[in-house]
């Protein structure tokens, strides 16, 4: 053969420019194929082109991911700690908004060849610096600055960004799932700038916020912003966590308004005396209702199991996550039924039983005393409570008992995988121990003292403290 046939001889175009083999007789007739074509449908105006090859895409899109990881984590650690009802429930919902933002990213990383296990194993020291310096707040209202008027609204700025950067037709999903992130950032973030101008409002210095928000915005700028490429400046110092690294606390916390009780968890107890005759339908019903408010507590509890097993399996942190917003609505299902029902909702004592005793414990045995106690012995009993309550024609209890127990049923389920994260007892060990741990708990408390030396709290005793 000749060697003019060989490839490797052939001129090499460096221009990145290539020659149009186009046919005048063709070209004529697809232009008369186009012009007759009976339909004008809607111009497609989007061009091939973008910033990022799918390398740098998945970089960016493996900060976003761990950024929102961490921040879910961060709602959770400071659950316990936000004594404001509203903003309680915000935190419940704020949580498993930051979740799903990083399920969606982690999925899109998984279609751009990442394995599951590196994406989920992925660290950066620096974003968790950050993190850590901005739980160390002094109050909630800090708090609120630094997760949403900093973390937040830079994510929200680096999704818009990467929306208008990244190629429009070849990165579409990346483009869809970002708008879809940003559907839930619009509404979370003009609530953060409400209610931390209520608490200037309410006397909170606006300066110090003011000095937290510029320090933390300096430190995010320390290490690039959110995708690591803008320009560094110097890390602001001091930080606090270098004199005091961050730690959760323990015990539950509530604002001014609420009236509270922690020895028992017998409402009729908690009141000084029963407000309708004991084990009546009245009696239960409005039991039913307060037990729905006080799950406040139950945002506290799966918000706090979210941080305590942090990294250690991402599906039990995503069903942690999507737990604790249905926590938030069952609290504001109750509050909201308090008030159809004719209370001011704050007149009723709030109930910290359940809160107090977890806060402390090891994370698999406050997960089993919610979980194989509190959840399930709803479940034992609700549907005959349905059931009672459509025959007196009672509609507000029948409607929010229904959707209660759909999402009840669901969380027993998920709860399995999470315990089985948590620990490797097996469920009678767990269950033990864990009755014994919420004994101690309630004989500290004073709202237990049968028989202190010998006896351990049954099932139906622990299930009714709960009251979950």
């Amino acid at each position: 053969m000749s060697d003019q046939n060989n490839n490797h001889d052939a001129p090499k175009n460096r221009s990145g420019e290539f020659p149009v083999s186009s046919r005048p007789d063709e070209r004529a007739a697809a232009q008369e194929r186009v012009r007759t074509f009976p339909y004008r449908f809607p111009r497609d105006n989007r061009h091939l082109g973008g910033k990022f090859d799918v390398k740098e895409n998945s970089r960016r899109l493996m900060r976003y991911f761990y950024f929102e990881r961490r921040l879910m984590h961060a709602v959770g650690a400071w659950t316990l700690a936000v004594p404001e009802f509203e903003v309680k429930v915000e935190c419940g919902r704020h949580l498993f908004y930051h979740a799903d933002a990083s399920k969606l990213l982690r999925e899109r990383l998984n279609e751009q060849e990442k394995r599951l296990s590196t994406i989920d194993d992925y660290r950066d020291e620096e974003i968790d610096r950050f993190i850590d310096e901005m739980l160390s707040a002094e109050d909630t209202a800090e708090f609120l600055v630094g997760l949403h008027q900093v973390a937040g609204k830079a994510l929200e700025t680096a999704y818009r960004h990467h929306i208008d950067d990244t190629d429009p037709i070849a990165d579409v999903p990346t483009i869809r799932l970002l708008q879809r992130i940003l559907l839930d950032y619009e509404p979370m973030l003009d609530w953060a700038d409400a209610a931390i101008a209520a608490y200037i409002e309410g006397g909170i210095d606006e300066s110090r916020l003011g000095v937290r928000r510029w320090h933390l915005q300096r430190l995010l700028g320390s290490i690039g912003g959110v995708t690591g490429k803008d320009e560094r400046n110097e890390e602001p110092s001091p930080l606090r966590i270098t004199a005091k690294p961050f730690e959760r606390i323990t015990a539950p916390t509530r604002d001014n308004r609420f009236v509270t009780f922690k020895n028992t968890g017998d409402y009729n107890v908690g009141d000084g005396e029963a407000r309708f005759p004991a084990e009546s339908y009245e009696d239960t019903r409005l039991k039913f209702i307060r037990t729905q408010r006080d799950e406040v507590d139950a945002i506290e509890a799966f918000g706090t199991f979210l941080w305590d097993i942090r990294f250690m399996d991402f599906k039990a942190e995503y069903d942690l996550a999507r737990i604790t917003w249905d926590e938030a609505r069952h609290t504001e299902i109750g509050h909201r039924a308090m008030q159809a029902a004719g209370y001011e909702p704050f007149e009723l004592p709030n109930r910290l039983t359940g809160s107090t005793c977890r806060g402390p414990m090891e994370p698999a045995y406050a997960m089993a005393e919610i979980n194989l106690f509190g959840e399930v012995g709803v479940m034992k009993t609700i549907n005959g409570f349905i059931d009672e309550a459509r025959d007196r024609n009672d509609a507000l209890l029948v409607h929010i008992a229904d959707f209660i127990r759909s999402d009840e049923r669901t969380h027993v389920k998920k709860g399995q995988h999470i315990l089985h994260v948590m620990t490797d007892l097996d469920m009678q060990d767990l269950e033990l121990k864990t009755r014994e741990l919420f004994t101690e708990c309630m004989v500290s408390l004073g709202g237990w003292t049968k028989d202190l030396d010998l006896f351990t709290m049954t099932r139906e005793d622990i299930e009714k403290f709960i009251g979950e």
